[in-house]
This record gives C-alpha cells, sequence and structure tokens, in this order.
C-alpha cells in the first residue's frame, strides 16, 4: 500500500514526505510538476518508492493503475502563485485535478488530505470556516474556495476520510525555490545576510509601518497536524491551520535579524533600535498589491482543537528562530 503525495517536490509537500520518512514509511509515490527543476532538491534526503510527473499521475489514477494499492492522498499540489493571471490553468490545476482525486479517492475508499488555503476569507475580518465569512479576492483563491464549496455540497455522501486544511502563512525550511513567493522569514534572512538590513512594506489600510498582521505558522506545526488526522481517519471537515495568533510583519524582521545578530555575537536590539540604526526600513507598499492584499489574517481554531489537537503552536519569536537557524547551517555546510 502507497502513501501519495502531490506536490511532493514543494515546500508543504516535501516536509510531509519527510515527517513519513521519519515514521519509517517509504511506500510513497511523489508526483510533481518538475517544470522549476531545482525543486528536486527536496527530495534528495527523503526516501520513496517512485516519482510520477503530474499528468502521468493523472492519467493512471483514471486508467485504474493505483485502485487497490493506495493508503492515503495527501494533496498539496497546486499553483500557489497568487499573482497569477492564467486563469484557465488555475482553475485545472487546483481547481479539476483535486476534484478528480476526490472523485477517486472516495470510490476507492481512500482518505483524502488536501490543501486549501486562508486565501479564500479575502479582505474580511472574521476567518471561521463558514459561507459567510469567505470572499476570495483573486484566482487562486476562488480556486480553492470553488474546491471547497464542491465539499461541501458532497459532504452528506462522503464514505472514507476528507479534511481540507486552510494553511495560513507557512514558513519553514524546504520553501528556498518558491522565490518571491517564499515566506517573509526567508527574504528576511536573505536580506540581511547580503546587505546587512531589511526592509518592509510602509503600512496601508489603516496600519502603521511593518505593522501588518498575519497569522504565520511554522512547517513544523504544519506537519504536526497533517499526521494527527492521518492518524485519526474518523475526523473529516474543513479546518483552519495557522496559531490562532496574528503577528506583525515587524515581529518576523525582529525575530529574524536578532537571531542572526546572536549567531554574530552581537546583542539583540527592539524594533525601535532597529529602526534607529537603519537595520530596519519601509519601502512604499505596491499599488499592483492594492486591493488583494490581506493585511490582516488570524485563524479561528477553534474547529481544529474540537478534534482533540491539543498541541501548542510556535510562536514567531519561537518558529522563525529554529528557521533562521537551520538557514544559517544549511548556507555553512
Amino acid at each position: 500500500m502507497y502513501y501519495i503525495v502531490t506536490g511532493a517536490a514543494g515546500f508543504i509537500g516535501s516536509n510531509l514526505v519527510k515527517a513519513l520518512n521519519l515514521r519509517g514509511e517509504t511506500n510513497i509515490i511523489a508526483v510533481d510538476n518538475l517544470k522549476s527543476a531545482d525543486k528536486f532538491k527536496n527530495l534528495v534526503d527523503c526516501d520513496i518508492a517512485d516519482f510520477l510527473d503530474k499528468e502521468e499521475f493523472r492519467k493512471k489514477i483514471q486508467e485504474g493503475y493505483f485502485d487497490g494499492l493506495i493508503k492515503a492522498v495527501l494533496h498539496e499540489g497546486a499553483c500557489s502563485d497568487t499573482m497569477a493571471t492564467d486563469g484557465r490553468y488555475m482553475m485545472d490545476n487546483n481547481y479539476q485535478y483535486t476534484l478528480e482525486l476526490l472523485n477517486y479517492c472516495q470510490t476507492e475508499d481512500v482518505p483524502f488530505l488536501y490543501a486549501s488555503s486562508a486565501s479564500v476569507y479575502g479582505g474580511g475580518g472574521v476567518f471561521k470556516e463558514s459561507r459567510e465569512f469567505e470572499s476570495p479576492l483573486n484566482v487562486y483563491a476562488y480556486s480553492k474556495f470553488l474546491f471547497d464549496q464542491i465539499m461541501r455540497r458532497r459532504w452528506h455522501k462522503r464514505g472514507a476520510q476528507i479534511v481540507g486544511l486552510r494553511y495560513f502563512n507557512v514558513y519553514g525550511p524546504r520553501e528556498q525555490h518558491k522565490g518571491r513567493m517564499a515566506s517573509v522569514a526567508f527574504h528576511f534572512f536573505n536580506q540581511y545576510r547580503a546587505e546587512g538590513k531589511v526592509k518592509l512594506f510602509e503600512g496601508c489600510e489603516g496600519y502603521t509601518n511593518g505593522g501588518q498582521l498575519r497569522d504565520f505558522v511554522s512547517i513544523e506545526d504544519v506537519v504536526k497536524v497533517n499526521m494527527y488526522l492521518l492518524d485519526n481517519p474518523h475526523i473529516s471537515g474543513i479546518f483552519n491551520l495557522g496559531t490562532g495568533q496574528a503577528q506583525s510583519f515587524n515581529d518576523v524582521a525582529v525575530a529574524t535579524v536578532n537571531t542572526l545578530r546572536q549567531a554574530e555575537g552581537k546583542d539583540a536590539l527592539a524594533l525601535e533600535q532597529l529602526l534607529e540604526s537603519g537595520i530596519i526600513s519601509y519601502i512604499p507598499f505596491p499599488d499592483a498589491l492594492r486591493g488583494k492584499y490581506q493585511s490582516y489574517t488570524q485563524a479561528d481554531i477553534g474547529a481544529l482543537r474540537g478534534t482533540g489537537y491539543g498541541e501548542p503552536f510556535l510562536s514567531v519569536e519561537q518558529g522563525v528562530a529554529r528557521y533562521v537557524g537551520h538557514m544559517l547551517k544549511a548556507a555553512q555546510a
């Protein structure tokens, strides 16, 4: 029996493959599109049974190649560029592909865990898994939103486990291939290492400079929740996956810079001191993002907690420090 991990060479997918390996699982079919070839590096330290291109995998599923052979599907494969404008590709890749897998898993009685997104909430201020709070701002968010709606329509007919995880701002190891879509912690780390300073967006929509608030969640916690749900196939639903506590971009910058300063043998500094010294500064908010940007997100994790998941989540200060330490170690290897 095989675990199928789609988007397996990507950020979240590769971390899930590694987590399965740490549990002794190596019968894993890794599925991805390696058009961005550098993603292969995320799987170098992982053990898998086979790798399939996404389109080849879709064909094999339709032909019944894996019938009776799948233990669970963790579907992380998606176009995650929130600024992408090719709506046809987005809807095929994020919506139709996911729908095909849902249909297959229900027919085969296979647990199906898929990546939804906090982007479905748009610019609203309530982040609870309910239709009235959902208003996507771009086609990426709409593709995720639409599949969630289809899943809800079929909810009463479900057989095997179906779980949609609305990821908030995930950061951590194995995201280096994402370029501009990588986390701000990743970009701050590289900015400071290259220039000795970091730049944040100025305020917008009533928020102070660097004061926009997001629910930043460590990949470590994302993996833990996925493994918990795999271990509890009786649990189904759409769940927010964030910490439940919004923090500012300034907090991420301060945590990143101070972890690097301490590695250099320097004292940690408060935000005001970092601003005075020019280590943190602000750039104009991009016009291209106006009206398409979430200035505030904070997951309501009541539904997830209601399943019995009681593990604490890492704060920005804890998680970013661990992530920066990981990147420093990798840079020095």
